[in-house]
């Protein structure tokens, strides 16, 4: 659905960030085509987000909705109030200060929201919970979450609760997905429920009823694995081409 006046509604995703090294010889910024081609392929329009933190005002007056990206680094545990950091923990605290500062406003001015993978876990944190810092080491019989097989295959299934935003958008109880994280929503954030589980009682997705569209998913939708995927971000920005 076109934003007022028939324009593609503006998708504002979040940037990996990477230091000096590999692809050039100074820090860089990195976003794989596929999240800005889903978001093409769905009527919206892609805008990348460079971490300034202190721009996001700025950033949000031009947004009609919000993605966050995933990452291969996690959140600091002391933002959410852990004593401790697991050893397996990464940090990129630039990009993290930026996230943060670009969903809390997202939220606060009620901008449809989609968190993928590390972007689901932040949105727990960003509005209050908590995290499994390493899944392996809390939950026992856990399922492979970090796949061996391609990131373009399935690695398990999920079970959708009936009832909940992303059941409305899938149509479906279940979903095949990809799975490339060590860690997961642990407690929940003010208002948030679990929209989706695996197997072995990790939480799959999250959403939070009281905004207009406000999804987690720790998959990659982006790669469009399963039906369901597509419906996922064509239910985010038609959400964000409507009219308030």
């Amino acid at each position: 659905m076109a934003a007022s006046g028939g324009r593609r509604p503006v998708i504002g995703i979040t940037l990996d960030a990477e230091p000096a090294g590999g692809y050039a010889s100074l820090p860089w910024y990195a976003l794989r085509e596929n999240y800005c081609e889903v978001v093409l392929d769905a009527g919206g329009l892609p805008l990348a987000l460079p971490h300034a933190a202190e721009r996001t005002g700025e950033y949000l007056a031009l947004l009609d909705g919000l993605l966050v990206t995933g990452g291969a680094f996690d959140v600091d545990p002391a933002l959410y109030g852990a004593e401790e950091r697991h050893g397996t923990v990464t940090l990129k605290e630039k990009r993290t200060r930026f996230e943060w500062a670009i969903l809390e406003g997202a939220l606060a001015r009620d901008l449809p929201v989609l968190g993928i993978c590390g972007g689901q876990q932040l949105l727990n944190v960003v509005l209050g919970g908590t995290l499994i810092q390493h899944i392996p080491d809390a939950i026992a019989g856990a399922l492979p979450h970090e796949q061996p097989n391609p990131r373009t295959e399935p690695g398990h299934e999920v079970r959708i609760v009936p009832g909940t935003l992303l059941h409305r958008i899938t149509g479906r109880d279940r979903m095949a997905v990809n799975s490339a994280h060590h860690q997961a929503a642990d407690r929940l954030g003010r208002g948030v429920v679990a929209s989706a589980h695996a197997a072995d009682g990790v939480i799959e997705a999250i959403e939070a009823p009281a905004y207009r569209f406000c999804l987690g998913v720790q998959w990659h939708p982006e790669y469009r694995i399963d039906p369901g995927d597509g419906a996922i971000v064509a239910a985010f920005v038609a959400a964000a081409g409507e009219k308030r």
